[in-house]
């Protein structure tokens, strides 16, 4: 694990700063001239949505313990940032460079990280179910609870223990998807919508939110508000490991036509992802991108979801990777600098990160072929840079001379004349009082030292 010490600057200057902690990880300190592409992006774009991740940090957003210390110190860029207003590309370029610096960031013993894509589907739907709409979307049901600590106000997380309560009880485990599908949760009125199609059903779980085109005209905006508590199982990596779709030909859209052909299969296939998702209706308008978990509106192209148990919402990215965008080949160059905005169940890592490519389908078909590596650049704030970091650790002691270090060699003790005897009945309280207290001379051949304290 690398520490670096969180020392502060002007803006922040806590007493006692945190150390910056990311378990299993390594940071290695780069350059700018390191980033492959950097003076080629636009940073502009960057900048400003950078500026809008700042508002929630800036209005006191209180971060996890364990983002705590990169959260503070982008609160101080944050605040330079909104003082400098709106800048142009060399401009805001020069900002990342005088106020960041770049950490290469991976797992222990890797060098790369692993890139994936969401969007927000679109699909069609009903507030009553009919012969077309059958599918429901449900909200959160008032007995799922969470087994584990939970601050006020804070969102429901996307990952960990859920129970379910029965009267006075909380039972271990909530209902598991097959359960859900097959009726556990029918007539208790927590329908939002109805859909057409189990498949749409689970990529809006599986992307977090969605645009339903109501028949009459509305538009619906749904986004994650719970979770059942089962771990997320991959569907495609369930189809590759059942030999049903090459590894080499796997993708959302290949996965889609494959469910479509074969709906009693793929309703198994689908159930052994144990995990479900509830939703609530956001205040979004129709027009506009969803909210990511940081509670600000995605940007497409330049706003990712990371772990948000190891990153600070807020926190750049520089990322480097060779993707299928234009084609379905890996062929398009993609060097651009990311905003962490978002998080996901299956987004676990130090190196690892969803790109948002907007709504619709045709993000949806470029999202669908995401599943590359690619190289991470977190850009650090300089308070907690580790060469800054390194410049203010206290000194070593010097080293003892070697004459210093050698003990002398243990003389001989002088022979003690025999104490007198006491008394029969005489007080031995003086004899109590001296015990255990220091004689005036230090014996002979013991170095007496202070306790060096580090």
């Amino acid at each position: 694990m690398f520490v670096l010490a969180a020392g502060c600057g002007a803006a922040m200057a806590p007493s006692n700063p945190e150390p910056l902690k990311l378990s299993d990880s390594a940071l290695e300190p780069l350059n700018w001239g390191q980033l492959d592409g950097w003076t080629s992006d636009d940073h502009a774009a960057a900048f400003a949505v950078f500026l809008a991740s700042c508002r929630p940090l800036l209005k006191g957003a209180k971060p996890i313990p364990e983002t705590k210390s990169m959260s503070e110190a982008l609160a101080a860029v944050c605040r330079r940032a909104s003082a400098a207003g709106r800048l142009n590309a060399e401009q805001a370029r020069k900002f990342f460079e005088r106020n960041f610096r770049p950490n290469h960031v991976a797992r222990l013993s890797e060098s790369l990280g692993l890139l994936t894509g969401y969007y927000e589907p679109i699909v069609d739907g009903s507030r009553f179910p009919t012969r077309e709409f059958t599918v429901p979307i449900y909200r959160r049901p008032d007995d799922l609870v969470m087994l584990m600590p939970h601050r006020e106000g804070e969102g429901f997380p996307n990952r960990g223990d859920v129970g379910r309560r029965v009267g006075d009880q909380v039972v271990a485990t909530y209902f598991d998807r097959a359960e859900i599908e097959n009726g556990a949760l029918d007539g208790r009125h927590l329908e939002i919508c109805w859909i057409r199609d189990p498949i749409d059903a689970l990529f809006i779980q599986i992307q977090g939110s969605a645009r339903i085109r109501l028949e009459d005209g509305l538009l619906l905006r749904i986004n994650y508000a719970a979770h059942n508590g089962f771990p997320f199982t991959p569907v495609g990596r369930i189809l590759i490991d059942r030999n049903i779709i090459p590894r080499e030909e796997m993708s959302m859209a290949r996965i889609r036509k494959w469910m479509l052909a074969n709906p009693e299969e793929a309703r198994e296939a689908r159930q052994t992802n144990r995990s479900f998702v509830f939703f609530r209706i956001t205040g979004l308008g129709d027009e506009g991108e969803p909210a990511g978990g940081q509670g600000v509106r995605l940007t497409p192209g330049r706003s990712i979801a990371v772990d948000k148990l190891l990153h600070a919402y807020g926190t750049p990215f520089f990322i480097e990777a060779d993707l299928p965008i234009a084609t379905d080949r890996p062929t398009t160059r993609f060097r651009r600098l990311m905003i962490a905005q978002d998080t996901g169940s299956a987004i676990v890592g130090p190196a690892r990160a969803d790109l948002f490519f907007g709504a619709g389908d045709d993000a949806g078909r470029v999202a669908g072929r995401i599943k590359q590596m690619g190289r991470f650049a977190m850009l650090v704030p300089s308070e907690i840079d580790p060469a800054t970091a390194a410049s203010h650790m206290p000194l070593p002691r010097p080293k003892p001379k070697i004459e210093e270090s050698i003990l002398p060699l243990p003389q001989p003790r002088p022979k003690l004349e025999a104490e007198p005897k006491l008394a029969v009945g005489s007080s031995s309280h003086s004899g109590l009082e001296s015990a255990g207290k220091p004689s005036a001379e230090p014996k002979a051949g013991v170095l007496h030292r202070r306790r060096s304290v580090r």
